[in-house]
């Protein structure tokens, strides 16, 4: 009795296993994560939101793309998660250099560069300077006189130690002779309300963190852009070439996934981006963006990133004080 009982259960088990769906192939089993390291309303996390549904589109099938903040430590935290998850095309994350660069190399951080497959760079975006357009001291010649009168009497705001925005204060510092304050805040979104507020007295964004909301009614103006030349879009704001100081700083956004991530998923995601970057109609839907979309396929701009610490090897001793 029990052992025919034991044989109707393997049997019904049996069928179970038989009538129950095979896993499909990826990208239609689950949700893909698209990790931003920053919170939400900055450049990066408005990039991704923005791609999301037009990566769904080209990847075809029953693809989803959820975009998910992790937050702190200047991108170090979604970036590590990044690393450290499954290989499967599920997980991938956005990546900011110089950040992504520079942190391993002023500490010991969660992930080294070879822990992630770099699949394609999306944008090339310059800092940009900013102030409430009632600052004290709108622009650099004289930011720089009253910080020789009273070193750290201004603050800047920026993402965090190690980010484009930081990188762009400890350069300017370092042509000129001057210190500023530093003030580190989660993303871009939360910075540009403490400007907004008298909190602090500048801020750097990248060009199109600034576009997204610039108007007429804005209270905040450009002041300076850390690029060789003006930008169409920002056609009255002075390059630091212009004040006398040859300072670059450019924010570079891409997307990368786990390092043993497969040829076909890597690939697949790279077309995909692609695609969705020379899509009119996403274009269209960010102005923003438009103007420094820089599309760069992911072996290209790993030999890229491979000569980027050369030029950031001057600030290392600095992050370590």
């Amino acid at each position: 009795m029990r052992s025919s009982k034991r044989i109707r259960c393997y049997f019904l088990a049996s069928l179970l296993v038989l009538s129950a769906p095979a896993m499909a192939a990826w990208p239609d089993d689950q949700n893909i994560e698209l990790v931003v390291g920053f919170a939400p309303g900055g450049g990066t996390d408005l990039t991704a939101r923005a791609m999301a549904p037009f990566l769904e589109r080209k990847l075809g099938g029953r693809a989803r793309v959820v975009v998910v903040n992790k937050p702190g430590a200047a991108g170090e935290i979604s970036t590590s998660y990044v690393s450290r998850s499954k290989p499967d095309g599920y997980t991938i994350g956005f990546i900011n250099v110089p950040g992504f660069v520079f942190i391993p190399m002023y500490k010991k951080a969660a992930y080294q560069m070879s822990d992630l497959r770099i699949i394609a760079r999306v944008v090339d975006d310059p800092a940009v300077l900013i102030a409430r357009k009632d600052a004290q001291y709108s622009d650099l010649k004289s930011i720089v006189a009253a910080l020789s009168k009273d070193p750290g009497s201004l603050s800047f705001a920026t993402s965090g130690r190690g980010t484009s925005g930081h990188l762009a204060l400890l350069k300017i510092e370092r042509a000129t002779g001057v210190q500023g304050t530093d003030i580190a805040y989660k993303g871009a979104g939360e910075f540009k309300s403490a400007l907004v507020g008298g909190h602090v007295n500048y801020a750097f964004v990248s060009v199109a963190e600034f576009l997204v909301t610039d108007s007429e009614s804005s209270p905040v103006r450009p002041l300076l852009l850390l690029n060789d030349k003006r930008m169409a879009v920002l056609p009255n704001v002075p390059t630091a070439h212009e004040e006398g100081y040859k300072i670059l700083m450019s924010s570079e956004r891409g997307i990368a996934g786990p390092a043993a991530m497969t040829d076909d998923i890597a690939n697949r995601l790279q077309q995909a981006i692609k695609d969705t970057l020379e899509d009119p109609v996403f274009v269209q839907s960010v102005k923003s963006d438009a103007p420094v979309i820089a599309y760069m396929p992911g072996a290209q701009w790993t030999e890229s990133l491979a000569t980027h610490p050369a030029s950031l090897q001057a600030f290392v001793a600095r992050m370590q004080e």
